[in-house]
């Protein structure tokens, strides 16, 4: 039982802050509920497909064509790579993760994932495009390059800053999932 109450600890807080909230703030309850129903609905829509994927990626792409692709010797192309997958990935950012899950375990390096994910973050094509037509082509460029440099600054920093012990901690928890 305790293991449970711990693993699942932010979801019950959650359950508990949000009873709290309803507690004190009755009248808010309707459009409370309507907002969880419609995050819940989106992410039911979002996730599902996410895992198709990911499964047939996990069995049809070979871990050696990750590790010689994305993995620690890969270098720049590395890095291109997983800007370039994050940047033409579809979806909120907490369908990114279950991604970078599969990219650990099968081999990428830790600095092309924290890439891919600045750039699934930040650099979304479709919103570049729109940016394009609606504000201009230079402020479209010059966040894209800025944006570059910033994942690239931080992608660089972090791998400094992360103790390998947590990065291997990290790789041996996406190799158990």
């Amino acid at each position: 039982m305790k293991t449970i109450v711990r693993k699942y600890s932010a979801a019950l807080l959650s359950i508990v802050v949000l009873a709290a909230f309803l507690l004190f703030w009755p009248q808010k309850s309707a459009q409370t509920f309507s907002t969880l129903s419609y995050q819940l609905s989106t992410m039911l829509q979002i996730i599902p497909p996410i895992f198709i994927l990911l499964g047939l990626f996990d069995v049809w792409v070979p871990r050696e064509i990750i590790i010689r692709l994305m993995g620690p010797g890969s270098g720049f192309k590395g890095g291109i790579l997983g800007f370039f997958l994050g940047s033409a990935a579809a979806g909120p950012l907490y369908g990114a993760f279950p991604i970078v899950a599969v990219l650990m375990k099968k081999g990428a390096s830790f600095t092309n994932i924290l890439i891919f994910i600045g750039a699934w973050s930040t650099t979304k094509i479709p919103m570049f495009l729109f940016e394009m037509n609606a504000l201009g082509y230079r402020f479209a460029v010059s966040r894209l390059i800025i944006d570059l440099v910033g994942i690239l600054f931080i992608a660089a920093v972090m791998n400094l800053l992360i103790p390998q012990k947590e990065k291997d901690r990290l790789y041996a928890a996406a190799q158990n999932r």
